[in-house]
């Protein structure tokens, strides 16, 4: 059950200040509140273009679940190779080695050279990657 203070048919407010009033930001200690901290990030992600206001609040929302489940909910990718992640974000986005290549903006067959370990990823490569997939550069580095 949400502890928002707003129906979640009615429509938000547009003021940092009112909306610390519905929610007041502060760090997540339990399910309830991360439920109800992602709910609020959900409805103002919906809502169609924001003010001001409802983007510096949604970035502190954003910040504290960010901060929560990185003490609750991380996960060890410390024996996964660059290529293992790449090739795990590939499939979960239904792309293949040809993808990657276009990707890239090199020949399609480069893709599976990638994957094989053949050839590297330049810098350039790792920025295209970080970008698309919405991770850090970094866990593409072996």
């Amino acid at each position: 059950m949400p502890t928002t203070k707003i129906a979640r048919s009615e429509r938000l407010p547009g003021r940092f200040e009112d909306l610390v009033r519905v929610l007041a930001p502060q760090a997540i200690m339990d399910d309830v509140q991360y439920e109800d901290t992602v709910e609020m990030i959900d409805r103002l992600m919906g809502s169609g273009r924001l003010t001001k206001g409802q983007e510096l609040y949604m970035e502190t929302l954003v910040q504290l679940v960010q901060a929560y489940e990185s003490r609750h909910y991380s996960v060890d990718t410390g024996d996964l190779s660059g290529v293992d992640a790449l090739r795990h974000l590939l499939g979960e986005n239904g792309m293949n080695a040809s993808d990657l290549g276009r990707l890239l903006g090199v020949h399609a067959s480069m893709g599976s050279k990638i994957l094989k370990g053949e050839r590297s990823l330049t810098v350039a490569h790792l920025r295209r990657l970080a970008e698309r997939f919405g991770v850090q550069a970094e866990l593409f580095m072996e």
